[in-house]
């Protein structure tokens, strides 16, 4: 993902001079043709995130159009007050790009983990939140943060994700995709869990359970209409996310399911409420929360079997 950003980043900053790299003293190598291309308009802010974010904010309040990148605990959690006085209050156009979100630097340890980002900073006004799930959404996804007229927090993952899609999809800020039918339950991924997300689908389809797909790359705003579409028209609606089970997507669907009541059972599958002490690359920590497509299959098939059997009652 990092990768692809890198690229689109470059070329963007052709078709537009307002476009200003600014790093947190990571990505030197990542980002070397930006440099050579645009020397003037790359700024390596060292290690120094919330003195990065002011920067942004004055920028964006100058009239450019500055991206901020880092490790995202670093560019979220640890600049928090900046994020929220600077660029939110004052509703400036910087993108935040927070890279190895979720689990990605799983053996780094709880420094560099991120699941609880999606949760604080989607309840900023003004704040839009974009977690795309392959290296093809990403330039996409970077393009249509950059066309907002607010700050947005774009949540990329690290390097090595599956690709999901062959060209690039219809991708609409805000607008989730539907990626695979099914009729019996609907799996709402967010961000790096798509391609396992697809494989959990399978799963469940040679155990007899009919599942869709939907990727709601976009989890502040969200789609309604999509939500309105899977609460009323399936059984059992299963969010997932390399998140915390607290105030992520599946916490963004339960609050909008509080208002508008439908018919099917949530389950929210994502990182339990805990830190993860133990040492070990984000497959081993994907395995220790139950986000591997076979253990999310068979959370989803017994949620459904349950369903059904209340159902019949």
């Amino acid at each position: 993902m990092r990768n692809a950003f890198a690229a689109e980043l470059t070329k963007i900053a052709a078709e537009d001079p307002r476009i200003v790299l600014l790093s947190g003293d990571i990505g030197n190598k990542l980002f070397d043709e930006f440099q050579r291309q645009h020397p003037d308009r790359f700024v390596n802010c060292g290690v120094a995130e919330a003195n990065m974010i002011s920067v942004a904010a004055g920028l964006a309040l100058s009239g450019m159009r500055p991206i901020t990148y880092t490790i995202t605990p670093f560019t979220t959690t640890r600049v928090l007050e900046q994020i929220r006085v600077d660029l939110c209050y004052h509703n400036v156009p910087v993108v935040v790009v927070g890279v190895g979100a979720g689990l990605s630097y799983a053996a780094n340890g709880a420094t560099h983990h991120s699941c609880e980002d999606i949760a604080i900073l989607r309840v900023l006004p003004h704040m839009s939140v974009v977690c795309p799930g392959d290296a093809v959404e990403v330039p996409l996804a970077l393009r249509a943060a950059v066309g907002q007229s607010g700050p947005v927090y774009l949540r990329l993952g690290k390097k090595g994700e599956p690709k999901v899609h062959s060209s690039p999809p219809d991708f609409r800020f805000g607008k989730a995709m539907r990626l695979r039918r099914g009729s019996d339950v609907a799996l709402v991924n967010t961000g790096n869990l798509l391609s396992q997300t697809l494989e959990t689908a399978e799963h469940l389809q040679t155990r007899g359970v009919s599942a869709a797909v939907f990727h709601m790359h976009t989890v502040k705003p969200l789609d309604a209409e999509m939500l309105k579409e899977v609460f009323s028209g399936y059984a059992l609606v299963a969010t997932v996310e390399e998140h915390s089970i607290i105030g992520g997507l599946g916490g963004a669907v339960a609050e909008w399911l509080a208002d508008h009541p439908g018919r099917a059972r949530l389950l929210r599958i994502g990182v339990a409420d805990e830190f993860l002490h133990e040492a070990g690359e984000q497959e081993h920590a994907r395995e220790v929360y139950g986000l591997t497509p076979q253990k999310m299959a068979i959370r989803i098939e017994a949620a459904f079997s349950a369903v059904m059997d209340k159902g019949a009652q």
